[in-house]
C-alpha cells in the first residue's frame, strides 16, 4: 500500500471520527440540532476526499480550521465539555495532518 492511499484511507477515518465526535457535544450538553448543524458543513469535501481529488483535499485543509478553533476554545473555556472538546481537537488535528500527508505524498508521485 502506498504512502498516497494510506493517507487517503486515514483522512476518510478521521473525518468519520470528526464528524461522530461533533454529535457527540450532545453528551457535553449542546442541543443536538445544534450539534447536526455543526456537523452538516463536513459534507461539502466529502466527495472529493473520497475520490482523492487534490483540490479538495487542498481546501479542505482549510475548512479545517473553524472546527479547530472551535474544539481548542471549548477546551479552554468550557470544563462541562473539556473531555469531548479534546477529543475534537485531537481528531480535527488528525484530520488536518493526514490531509497534508496526501498532498505531499500525491505531488511525490506526479512529480
Amino acid at each position: 500500500m502506498s504512502l498516497e492511499t494510506t493517507a487517503r484511507s486515514l483522512t476518510i477515518w478521521f473525518w468519520i471520527a470528526l464528524v461522530l465526535s461533533l454529535l457527540a457535544w450532545t453528551m457535553a450538553g449542546y442541543p443536538w440540532p445544534m450539534c447536526a448543524l455543526a456537523a452538516l458543513p463536513l459534507l461539502a469535501p466529502l466527495s472529493g476526499l473520497l475520490r482523492g481529488r487534490r483540490h479538495t483535499y487542498a481546501w479542505a485543509t482549510l475548512f479545517a480550521i473553524p472546527y479547530l478553533a472551535f474544539a481548542l476554545t471549548e477546551l479552554l473555556a468550557n470544563p462541562a465539555a473539556r473531555w469531548v472538546a479534546a477529543m475534537s481537537l485531537l481528531l480535527v488535528f488528525g484530520w488536518f495532518c493526514t490531509m497534508i500527508l496526501f498532498l505531499r505524498a500525491s505531488r511525490a508521485h506526479r512529480g
